[in-house]
């Protein structure tokens, strides 16, 4: 039966808007109908722009006062829901997944793995027991009981109750899926007050789920993780899946298919991110230490032409701005230097890279960095000679390459967009 999805997205960077448009292309790809809409266009005229200027002079310019607001208004508490146990740093942060066997089981790759396909039963069970560092921490929660505090989004929440409303009325859905913290506040307050009249999704794009994300109002989570859907089911008592990260088939089909020939046989091509807006830390010193150490670093700064141009004077470096051809780059690459845990780095963990996080931006970004190595599914270099280091260890063949790549692969289990046509 045809469905009717209303996925709402946020034109903050680029990483929650990648991905409302694949979730909406998986859903048309299976016959359902799908309306992606920007959550920040609900809100009074001024207020979404106004809200994204700030963010990002905040990030790029503001480190600590960003760092502040998120810990007072967003970040979970240190022993709530998403607790993390002794945590990997360095070149350890490799070792074993702390959620057994059964997260390293062969997972669906490639473009075969986005076709019809049912939703797992125990991925929806709301009675599945917590995760272990949830117990630990105290965190346990059951349907309607939610453990943790969530953030204080209500005004905003309720300028955008109304317009939300009567997009509904317009478009008729019969599911609503957030992928944006707001958005998610917005679909819990009107599910909880009865004013949406259908079964409201989120899913959450953050190895960390900070308060904003979480709401009991709605009806299921789905998250890119097993820790970060204990987290969520921790926080909110609802139904949680971990379906795994949602990235195109291109990136799977990087890692199916026979290794690329490498620009440079001589040194080996490194990817540094810096995300759309070119947020990062002396990203030219950096590509300057990886030429000398036998790499080729290609800097990704979005649409910083200003940290392009700086890049670009960095000799045996390659700096590009905004480019939409990054499977290709990543089937080229031997590793990806990271400093958000966002979509980049599990479009990496699709195509088989390697991940290490150096120097991550504030906020969520340092909160997601070590979520995501706790969770065995990247490094964390401390400093440069230990960015260095994992850098001779991950590039060359062998098992420690194999190995992570393994464990980054296996996060992709399930089809979210199957899941969410379920709920309707």
């Amino acid at each position: 039966m045809t469905r009717r999805c209303l996925v709402l997205s946020a034109s903050m960077g680029a990483g929650h808007d990648a991905v409302a448009g694949e979730l909406a292309r998986r859903l048309r790809a299976h016959g359902h109908e799908a309306h992606v809409h920007d959550v920040l266009t609900l809100l009074p005229a001024g207020t979404g722009p106004a809200l994204r200027v700030f963010y990002r002079t905040a990030v790029r310019r503001l480190p600590a006062l960003y760092t502040a607001i998120y810990r007072v208004f967003l970040a979970s508490p240190p022993h709530g829901a998403q607790a993390l146990g002794p945590q990997a740093h360095g070149a350890q942060a490799l070792g074993p997944q702390a959620h057994g066997a059964q997260a390293l089981a062969s997972p669906p790759h490639g473009p075969q793995a986005l076709g019809p396909q049912e939703p797992r039963s125990e991925a929806l069970d709301p009675e599945a027991p917590p995760h272990p560092d949830a117990l630990r921490s105290g965190a346990q929660a059951g349907p309607g009981r939610a453990a943790a505090a969530r953030a204080d989004t209500s005004p905003l929440a309720a300028l955008a109750e109304g317009p939300l409303r009567a997009l509904a009325a317009r478009y008729r859905p019969d599911v609503v899926v957030s992928t944006f913290h707001l958005a998610a506040q917005i679909t819990g307050r009107m599910r909880e007050r009865g004013t949406l009249g259908v079964p409201s999704a989120v899913y959450v794009t953050d190895f960390a789920v900070h308060r904003g994300w979480l709401h009991p109002g709605n009806d299921l989570y789905l998250c890119v993780s097993p820790g970060a859907a204990a987290a969520a089911r921790a926080g909110t008592g609802r139904r949680t899946a971990a379906p795994g990260p949602v990235v195109p088939p291109a990136f799977h089909a990087v890692a199916d298919a026979p290794p690329a020939e490498p620009p440079d046989p001589r040194r080996p091509t490194v990817l540094l991110s810096a995300g759309a807006w070119g947020v990062g830390s002396d990203l030219p010193r950096t590509a300057r230490a990886l030429v000398r150490h036998g790499m080729r670093p290609v800097v990704l700064c979005g649409r910083d032409e200003g940290l392009r141009r700086r890049t670009a004077r960095v000799p045996g470096a390659v700096a590009l701005g905004w480019t939409h051809d990054l499977p290709a780059l990543m089937a080229s690459a031997r590793l990806l230097v990271d400093n958000a845990a966002g979509q980049t780095a599990v479009q990496a963990l699709a195509a088989g890279l390697p991940v290490v996080a150096y120097r991550p931006i504030p906020g969520h970004g340092a909160d997601g960095v070590r979520h995501m190595a706790a969770e065995g599914l990247s490094t964390t270099a401390a400093d440069l000679p230990s960015l260095l280091a994992a850098v001779s260890r991950l590039v060359p063949d062998g098992p420690a390459r194999g190995a992570a790549a393994a464990r980054g692969r296996a996060l992709f289990r399930d089809d979210a967009s199957v899941l969410l046509a379920a709920l309707a």
